[in-house]
Protein backbone atom coordinates (compact mmCIF):
# COMPACT_ATOMS: atom_id res chain seq x y z
CA UNK A 1 0.00 0.00 0.00
CA UNK A 2 1.17 3.52 -0.73
CA UNK A 3 0.41 6.37 1.66
CA UNK A 4 -0.76 9.82 0.59
CA UNK A 5 -1.52 13.05 2.38
CA UNK A 6 -3.83 15.60 0.71
CA UNK A 7 -4.68 19.12 1.82
CA UNK A 8 -8.22 19.47 3.18
CA UNK A 9 -9.30 22.92 4.25
CA UNK A 10 -6.62 24.12 6.68
CA UNK A 11 -5.45 20.59 7.51
CA UNK A 12 -4.50 17.34 5.79
CA UNK A 13 -6.03 13.89 5.38
CA UNK A 14 -4.05 10.69 5.02
CA UNK A 15 -5.01 7.51 3.19
CA UNK A 16 -3.53 4.47 1.48
CA UNK A 17 -4.00 3.03 -2.01
CA UNK A 18 -2.84 -0.32 -3.41
CA UNK A 19 0.17 0.81 -5.44
CA UNK A 20 -0.25 -2.05 -7.93
CA UNK A 21 -3.33 -0.22 -9.22
CA UNK A 22 -1.64 3.15 -9.59
CA UNK A 23 -0.63 3.93 -13.19
CA UNK A 24 0.70 7.40 -12.50
CA UNK A 25 1.01 10.34 -10.13
CA UNK A 26 0.55 13.72 -11.76
CA UNK A 27 2.09 16.98 -10.67
CA UNK A 28 2.44 20.22 -12.55
CA UNK A 29 5.80 21.07 -14.08
CA UNK A 30 8.19 22.46 -11.47
CA UNK A 31 9.09 26.12 -11.86
CA UNK A 32 11.25 28.12 -9.47
CA UNK A 33 9.44 30.88 -7.58
CA UNK A 34 10.33 34.53 -7.81
CA UNK A 35 12.93 35.21 -5.11
CA UNK A 36 12.66 39.01 -5.06
CA UNK A 37 9.08 40.13 -5.77
CA UNK A 38 9.89 43.83 -5.60
CA UNK A 39 12.70 43.54 -8.14
CA UNK A 40 10.68 41.28 -10.47
CA UNK A 41 7.67 43.60 -10.33
CA UNK A 42 9.70 46.73 -11.04
CA UNK A 43 11.43 45.02 -13.97
CA UNK A 44 8.06 44.05 -15.46
CA UNK A 45 6.70 47.59 -15.02
CA UNK A 46 9.70 49.10 -16.79
CA UNK A 47 9.97 46.46 -19.53
CA UNK A 48 6.36 45.70 -20.47
CA UNK A 49 5.01 43.12 -22.88
CA UNK A 50 3.43 45.48 -25.39
CA UNK A 51 2.33 49.02 -24.61
CA UNK A 52 4.07 51.73 -22.59
CA UNK A 53 5.99 51.23 -19.34
CA UNK A 54 4.18 52.12 -16.13
CA UNK A 55 6.10 55.43 -15.72
CA UNK A 56 4.94 56.39 -19.21
CA UNK A 57 1.36 55.30 -18.45
CA UNK A 58 0.88 56.85 -14.99
CA UNK A 59 2.13 60.37 -14.28
CA UNK A 60 1.86 63.01 -11.61
CA UNK A 61 -1.69 64.32 -11.37
CA UNK A 62 -3.33 61.18 -12.75
CA UNK A 63 -6.12 59.54 -10.78
CA UNK A 64 -5.87 55.75 -10.76
CA UNK A 65 -8.28 52.90 -10.10
CA UNK A 66 -6.35 49.74 -9.21
CA UNK A 67 -8.56 46.69 -9.75
CA UNK A 68 -7.60 43.61 -7.70
CA UNK A 69 -9.16 40.20 -7.09
CA UNK A 70 -11.52 39.23 -4.26
CA UNK A 71 -11.24 36.64 -1.49
CA UNK A 72 -12.03 33.71 -3.79
CA UNK A 73 -8.64 34.30 -5.41
CA UNK A 74 -6.62 35.08 -2.31
CA UNK A 75 -4.30 32.21 -3.29
CA UNK A 76 -2.66 34.56 -5.82
CA UNK A 77 -1.16 36.49 -2.87
CA UNK A 78 -1.62 39.92 -4.35
CA UNK A 79 -0.92 41.22 -0.84
CA UNK A 80 2.75 40.45 -1.46
CA UNK A 81 2.74 42.53 -4.65
CA UNK A 82 0.52 45.52 -3.88
CA UNK A 83 2.81 47.24 -1.34
CA UNK A 84 5.60 47.37 -3.93
CA UNK A 85 3.22 48.57 -6.64
CA UNK A 86 1.94 51.41 -4.45
CA UNK A 87 5.52 52.38 -3.58
CA UNK A 88 6.45 52.43 -7.27
CA UNK A 89 3.43 54.50 -8.27
CA UNK A 90 4.19 57.02 -5.52
CA UNK A 91 7.99 57.15 -5.67
CA UNK A 92 8.65 56.66 -9.37
CA UNK A 93 5.46 57.78 -11.13
CA UNK A 94 4.70 60.62 -8.73
CA UNK A 95 1.12 59.55 -7.94
CA UNK A 96 -0.14 60.79 -4.58
CA UNK A 97 -1.81 58.23 -2.30
CA UNK A 98 -5.02 60.29 -2.33
CA UNK A 99 -5.16 59.91 -6.13
CA UNK A 100 -5.23 56.11 -5.94
CA UNK A 101 -8.17 53.87 -5.07
CA UNK A 102 -8.27 50.08 -4.97
CA UNK A 103 -11.46 48.47 -6.29
CA UNK A 104 -12.09 44.85 -5.32
CA UNK A 105 -13.30 42.94 -8.40
CA UNK A 106 -16.06 41.01 -6.66
CA UNK A 107 -18.09 40.27 -9.80
CA UNK A 108 -21.38 39.03 -8.36
CA UNK A 109 -19.74 37.88 -5.10
CA UNK A 110 -20.57 39.65 -1.85
CA UNK A 111 -18.02 42.19 -0.68
CA UNK A 112 -15.93 41.49 2.42
CA UNK A 113 -15.38 43.57 5.54
CA UNK A 114 -12.22 45.41 6.68
CA UNK A 115 -10.51 42.35 8.14
CA UNK A 116 -10.61 40.35 4.90
CA UNK A 117 -9.87 43.41 2.78
CA UNK A 118 -6.76 44.01 4.87
CA UNK A 119 -5.64 40.44 4.18
CA UNK A 120 -6.24 40.95 0.46
CA UNK A 121 -4.25 44.16 0.06
CA UNK A 122 -1.89 43.99 3.10
CA UNK A 123 -2.04 46.09 6.28
CA UNK A 124 0.47 48.60 4.88
CA UNK A 125 -1.64 49.31 1.80
CA UNK A 126 -4.89 49.34 3.78
CA UNK A 127 -3.46 52.19 5.87
CA UNK A 128 -2.43 54.23 2.82
CA UNK A 129 -5.01 53.66 0.07
CA UNK A 130 -8.82 53.70 0.02
CA UNK A 131 -10.20 50.21 -0.68
CA UNK A 132 -13.71 49.85 -2.12
CA UNK A 133 -15.84 46.78 -2.76
CA UNK A 134 -17.45 46.57 -6.19
CA UNK A 135 -21.19 45.96 -5.99
CA UNK A 136 -22.65 44.49 -9.18
CA UNK A 137 -26.16 45.57 -8.11
CA UNK A 138 -25.31 49.22 -7.48
CA UNK A 139 -27.38 51.92 -9.20
CA UNK A 140 -24.38 54.14 -9.97
CA UNK A 141 -22.62 51.82 -12.45
CA UNK A 142 -21.69 53.56 -15.72
CA UNK A 143 -22.41 52.26 -19.23
CA UNK A 144 -19.29 52.09 -21.40
CA UNK A 145 -20.59 50.17 -24.41
CA UNK A 146 -22.55 47.22 -25.78
CA UNK A 147 -20.69 44.29 -27.33
CA UNK A 148 -21.57 42.72 -30.66
CA UNK A 149 -23.07 39.79 -28.72
CA UNK A 150 -25.39 42.18 -26.88
CA UNK A 151 -23.68 42.49 -23.50
CA UNK A 152 -24.74 45.88 -22.15
CA UNK A 153 -21.65 46.71 -20.12
CA UNK A 154 -21.95 48.93 -17.06
CA UNK A 155 -19.00 49.09 -14.66
CA UNK A 156 -17.88 50.67 -11.41
CA UNK A 157 -17.85 54.47 -11.79
CA UNK A 158 -14.28 54.88 -10.51
CA UNK A 159 -13.04 52.36 -13.06
CA UNK A 160 -15.00 54.06 -15.82
CA UNK A 161 -13.67 57.53 -15.00
CA UNK A 162 -9.98 56.97 -14.18
CA UNK A 163 -6.89 55.42 -15.65
CA UNK A 164 -6.96 51.75 -14.69
CA UNK A 165 -4.37 49.26 -13.48
CA UNK A 166 -5.55 45.66 -13.27
CA UNK A 167 -3.78 43.10 -11.11
CA UNK A 168 -4.87 39.51 -11.65
CA UNK A 169 -3.69 35.92 -11.80
CA UNK A 170 -3.62 33.86 -14.96
CA UNK A 171 -4.87 30.30 -14.53
CA UNK A 172 -7.14 27.89 -16.39
CA UNK A 173 -10.88 28.59 -16.35
CA UNK A 174 -13.63 26.21 -17.46
CA UNK A 175 -15.81 28.94 -18.98
CA UNK A 176 -13.42 31.67 -20.11
CA UNK A 177 -10.48 29.44 -21.07
CA UNK A 178 -8.14 31.30 -18.74
CA UNK A 179 -8.71 33.63 -15.82
CA UNK A 180 -7.15 37.01 -15.26
CA UNK A 181 -6.62 39.82 -17.75
CA UNK A 182 -9.90 41.01 -19.25
CA UNK A 183 -11.84 39.26 -16.45
CA UNK A 184 -10.78 42.04 -14.08
CA UNK A 185 -13.26 44.23 -15.97
CA UNK A 186 -15.89 41.72 -17.10
CA UNK A 187 -17.01 40.16 -14.79
CA UNK A 188 -14.79 41.80 -12.12
CA UNK A 189 -16.27 45.30 -11.92
CA UNK A 190 -19.31 44.84 -14.17
CA UNK A 191 -23.03 44.90 -13.44
CA UNK A 192 -24.85 41.70 -12.54
CA UNK A 193 -26.83 41.99 -15.77
CA UNK A 194 -23.69 42.30 -17.93
CA UNK A 195 -22.16 39.32 -16.16
CA UNK A 196 -25.33 37.30 -16.72
CA UNK A 197 -25.41 38.22 -20.41
CA UNK A 198 -21.76 37.27 -20.87
CA UNK A 199 -21.85 34.03 -18.90
CA UNK A 200 -25.09 32.86 -20.53
CA UNK A 201 -22.93 31.84 -23.50
CA UNK A 202 -21.92 28.87 -21.33
CA UNK A 203 -25.06 27.11 -22.57
CA UNK A 204 -25.30 25.57 -26.02
CA UNK A 205 -27.88 27.58 -28.00
CA UNK A 206 -28.81 24.46 -29.99
CA UNK A 207 -29.07 21.72 -27.33
CA UNK A 208 -29.77 21.24 -23.59
CA UNK A 209 -26.13 21.09 -22.53
CA UNK A 210 -23.05 23.21 -21.86
CA UNK A 211 -21.65 25.04 -24.86
CA UNK A 212 -19.00 22.84 -26.54
CA UNK A 213 -17.14 26.00 -27.61
CA UNK A 214 -16.03 26.79 -24.05
CA UNK A 215 -13.59 24.98 -21.77
CA UNK A 216 -10.23 25.05 -20.00
CA UNK A 217 -7.56 26.75 -22.16
CA UNK A 218 -10.07 27.24 -25.02
CA UNK A 219 -9.83 30.79 -26.35
CA UNK A 220 -10.35 30.67 -30.12
CA UNK A 221 -14.06 30.75 -30.87
CA UNK A 222 -14.96 30.83 -27.15
CA UNK A 223 -17.92 33.27 -27.02
CA UNK A 224 -17.44 34.05 -23.32
CA UNK A 225 -13.77 34.96 -23.76
CA UNK A 226 -14.34 36.93 -26.95
CA UNK A 227 -17.20 38.88 -25.39
CA UNK A 228 -15.04 39.66 -22.34
CA UNK A 229 -12.25 40.96 -24.56
CA UNK A 230 -14.63 43.14 -26.54
CA UNK A 231 -16.10 44.56 -23.33
CA UNK A 232 -12.72 45.22 -21.70
CA UNK A 233 -11.56 47.02 -24.86
CA UNK A 234 -14.15 49.76 -24.27
CA UNK A 235 -11.76 51.14 -21.63
CA UNK A 236 -8.88 52.97 -23.29
CA UNK A 237 -6.38 53.66 -20.50
CA UNK A 238 -5.56 50.28 -18.98
CA UNK A 239 -2.26 48.86 -17.74
CA UNK A 240 -2.30 45.18 -16.78
CA UNK A 241 -0.16 43.24 -14.31
CA UNK A 242 -0.41 39.45 -14.58
CA UNK A 243 0.68 37.05 -11.86
CA UNK A 244 1.39 33.41 -12.70
CA UNK A 245 1.64 30.97 -9.82
CA UNK A 246 3.72 27.79 -9.95
CA UNK A 247 2.37 24.40 -8.98
CA UNK A 248 3.30 25.02 -5.33
CA UNK A 249 1.11 28.16 -5.51
CA UNK A 250 4.14 30.45 -5.20
CA UNK A 251 4.59 33.40 -7.54
CA UNK A 252 6.62 32.31 -10.56
CA UNK A 253 6.17 35.09 -13.13
CA UNK A 254 5.08 38.72 -13.28
CA UNK A 255 4.24 40.08 -16.72
CA UNK A 256 2.97 43.61 -17.22
CA UNK A 257 1.92 45.89 -20.04
CA UNK A 258 -0.75 45.70 -22.72
CA UNK A 259 -3.96 44.22 -21.34
CA UNK A 260 -4.20 41.57 -24.06
CA UNK A 261 -0.62 40.95 -25.18
CA UNK A 262 0.90 40.59 -21.70
CA UNK A 263 -2.01 38.41 -20.56
CA UNK A 264 -1.68 36.13 -23.62
CA UNK A 265 1.99 35.60 -22.77
CA UNK A 266 1.00 34.75 -19.18
CA UNK A 267 -1.53 32.19 -20.48
CA UNK A 268 1.24 30.39 -22.38
CA UNK A 269 3.39 30.21 -19.25
CA UNK A 270 0.51 28.93 -17.13
CA UNK A 271 -0.31 26.27 -19.69
CA UNK A 272 3.31 25.12 -19.80
CA UNK A 273 3.43 24.73 -16.02
CA UNK A 274 0.07 23.06 -15.46
CA UNK A 275 -0.33 20.81 -18.51
CA UNK A 276 0.80 17.19 -18.05
CA UNK A 277 0.67 14.57 -20.80
CA UNK A 278 -0.89 11.14 -20.16
CA UNK A 279 -1.07 8.16 -22.54
CA UNK A 280 -4.72 7.31 -21.85
CA UNK A 281 -7.58 8.11 -19.47
CA UNK A 282 -7.75 6.17 -16.19
CA UNK A 283 -10.55 4.15 -14.60
CA UNK A 284 -10.32 6.31 -11.47
CA UNK A 285 -8.74 9.59 -10.42
CA UNK A 286 -8.03 10.57 -6.80
CA UNK A 287 -7.41 14.28 -6.35
CA UNK A 288 -7.86 17.34 -4.13
CA UNK A 289 -8.20 21.09 -4.51
CA UNK A 290 -5.02 21.72 -2.55
CA UNK A 291 -6.90 22.93 0.55
CA UNK A 292 -8.38 26.29 1.49
CA UNK A 293 -9.33 28.65 -0.16
CA UNK A 294 -9.67 26.55 -3.32
CA UNK A 295 -11.87 24.01 -1.53
CA UNK A 296 -13.93 26.61 0.35
CA UNK A 297 -17.14 25.54 -1.44
CA UNK A 298 -18.41 23.21 -4.13
CA UNK A 299 -18.82 26.27 -6.37
CA UNK A 300 -15.07 26.93 -6.13
CA UNK A 301 -13.80 23.41 -5.53
CA UNK A 302 -15.53 21.85 -8.54
CA UNK A 303 -13.07 23.75 -10.76
CA UNK A 304 -10.77 20.83 -10.01
CA UNK A 305 -13.28 18.49 -11.67
CA UNK A 306 -13.05 20.69 -14.77
CA UNK A 307 -9.26 20.44 -14.66
CA UNK A 308 -8.82 16.70 -14.18
CA UNK A 309 -11.72 15.17 -16.08
CA UNK A 310 -9.64 14.69 -19.29
CA UNK A 311 -7.71 12.09 -17.25
CA UNK A 312 -10.83 10.04 -16.56
CA UNK A 313 -12.71 7.55 -18.70
CA UNK A 314 -16.36 8.25 -19.32
CA UNK A 315 -18.17 6.39 -16.54
CA UNK A 316 -15.03 6.35 -14.39
CA UNK A 317 -14.72 7.18 -10.69
CA UNK A 318 -13.58 10.62 -9.54
CA UNK A 319 -12.62 10.92 -5.87
CA UNK A 320 -12.32 14.55 -4.78
CA UNK A 321 -11.00 15.68 -1.40
CA UNK A 322 -12.62 19.08 -0.78
CA UNK A 323 -13.75 20.39 2.60
CA UNK A 324 -16.40 22.85 1.30
CA UNK A 325 -16.79 24.67 4.62
CA UNK A 326 -19.08 27.15 2.85
CA UNK A 327 -21.28 24.39 1.46
CA UNK A 328 -22.34 25.00 -2.13
CA UNK A 329 -20.95 28.53 -1.94
CA UNK A 330 -23.41 31.18 -3.11
CA UNK A 331 -26.72 30.92 -1.26
CA UNK A 332 -28.62 30.09 -4.41
CA UNK A 333 -26.36 27.18 -5.46
CA UNK A 334 -28.48 24.44 -3.90
CA UNK A 335 -31.69 26.35 -4.68
CA UNK A 336 -31.30 24.89 -8.16
CA UNK A 337 -32.13 21.47 -6.73
CA UNK A 338 -35.80 22.30 -7.13
CA UNK A 339 -35.81 22.67 -10.94
CA UNK A 340 -33.42 19.71 -11.13
CA UNK A 341 -35.91 17.47 -9.29
CA UNK A 342 -38.75 18.84 -11.42
CA UNK A 343 -36.85 17.98 -14.60
CA UNK A 344 -36.72 21.57 -15.84
CA UNK A 345 -33.17 22.60 -14.90
CA UNK A 346 -32.08 23.48 -18.44
CA UNK A 347 -35.13 25.59 -19.28
CA UNK A 348 -35.11 27.27 -15.85
CA UNK A 349 -31.47 28.26 -16.21
CA UNK A 350 -31.99 29.63 -19.71
CA UNK A 351 -34.90 31.70 -18.46
CA UNK A 352 -33.05 33.04 -15.41
CA UNK A 353 -29.33 32.49 -15.99
CA UNK A 354 -26.99 32.96 -13.03
CA UNK A 355 -23.37 31.95 -12.61
CA UNK A 356 -24.01 29.78 -9.51
CA UNK A 357 -26.89 28.20 -11.42
CA UNK A 358 -24.61 27.33 -14.30
CA UNK A 359 -21.90 25.85 -12.06
CA UNK A 360 -24.63 23.72 -10.45
CA UNK A 361 -25.79 22.71 -13.96
CA UNK A 362 -22.21 21.84 -14.99
CA UNK A 363 -21.63 19.81 -11.83
CA UNK A 364 -24.80 17.82 -12.55
CA UNK A 365 -23.55 17.14 -16.09
CA UNK A 366 -20.25 15.91 -14.65
CA UNK A 367 -22.03 13.67 -12.16
CA UNK A 368 -23.84 12.03 -15.07
CA UNK A 369 -20.55 11.37 -16.88
CA UNK A 370 -18.65 10.00 -13.88
CA UNK A 371 -19.16 8.52 -10.45
CA UNK A 372 -18.14 11.47 -8.26
CA UNK A 373 -17.27 10.67 -4.65
CA UNK A 374 -16.24 13.43 -2.27
CA UNK A 375 -14.59 13.57 1.12
CA UNK A 376 -16.34 16.72 2.28
CA UNK A 377 -18.41 18.60 4.83
CA UNK A 378 -21.13 19.09 2.20
CA UNK A 379 -24.73 18.17 3.01
CA UNK A 380 -24.81 14.62 1.71
CA UNK A 381 -28.53 14.69 0.90
CA UNK A 382 -28.24 17.83 -1.24
CA UNK A 383 -25.18 16.57 -3.10
CA UNK A 384 -26.85 13.19 -3.53
CA UNK A 385 -29.71 14.79 -5.46
CA UNK A 386 -27.08 15.92 -7.97
CA UNK A 387 -25.60 12.42 -8.19
CA UNK A 388 -22.57 13.20 -6.01
CA UNK A 389 -21.70 10.85 -3.13
CA UNK A 390 -20.39 12.54 0.03
CA UNK A 391 -18.36 10.88 2.80
CA UNK A 392 -16.73 12.23 5.94
CA UNK A 393 -14.29 9.35 6.35
CA UNK A 394 -11.69 8.60 3.69
CA UNK A 395 -11.40 4.91 4.54
CA UNK A 396 -15.17 4.47 4.16
CA UNK A 397 -15.07 6.32 0.85
CA UNK A 398 -12.28 4.17 -0.55
CA UNK A 399 -14.03 0.98 0.58
CA UNK A 400 -17.22 2.07 -1.18
CA UNK A 401 -15.29 3.02 -4.34
CA UNK A 402 -14.21 -0.60 -4.92
CA UNK A 403 -10.99 0.30 -6.71
CA UNK A 404 -9.64 -3.26 -6.96
CA UNK A 405 -8.20 -3.92 -10.45
CA UNK A 406 -8.91 -0.30 -11.43
CA UNK A 407 -6.25 1.78 -13.19
CA UNK A 408 -5.81 4.78 -10.90
CA UNK A 409 -4.23 8.18 -11.43
CA UNK A 410 -3.24 10.15 -8.34
CA UNK A 411 -3.32 13.97 -8.67
CA UNK A 412 -2.46 15.44 -5.25
CA UNK A 413 -3.41 19.00 -6.23
CA UNK A 414 -5.87 19.09 -9.10
CA UNK A 415 -6.03 22.88 -9.07
CA UNK A 416 -2.62 23.08 -10.77
CA UNK A 417 -2.74 20.09 -13.14
CA UNK A 418 -4.39 19.91 -16.56
CA UNK A 419 -3.97 16.36 -17.96
CA UNK A 420 -3.95 15.96 -21.74
CA UNK A 421 -4.03 12.62 -23.47
CA UNK A 422 -1.07 12.14 -25.83
CA UNK A 423 -0.04 8.78 -27.24
CA UNK A 424 3.26 7.62 -25.81
CA UNK A 425 3.24 10.03 -22.85
CA UNK A 426 4.55 9.19 -19.34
Amino acid sequence: MKSYQFRYGDRSVSFEVDETNIIGELHGNATEPVTDIRQALFASLEHPVGGPSLPAFARTGDQLAIVVSDRSRSWMRQDLVLPHLIDYLHDVCGIEDRDMVIVIANGTHDGDGPEILTQLVSPAVMERIEVINHDSQSDDLIWIGTTSRGTHLRIHPLVASRKVITLGACTHHVMAGFGGGRKSILPGVASAEAIRQNHAHALDPEAPRSNPLIGNSVLKGNPIHEDMCEGAAFLKDVFTINLVMNTDMALAYILSGDRFESWARACVLADQMYTVSIPCPADAVITSCGGFPKDMSLYQGSKVIDNVEPALKNGGTLILVAECRDGGGPGEYFDWLRPLKEGILDSALRENFTIPGYIFYLNCEQARRYRIMMLSELNAADAGEMGIEVYQNMDELLAAAKLEKQKILIIPNGSVVIPRVETGAI
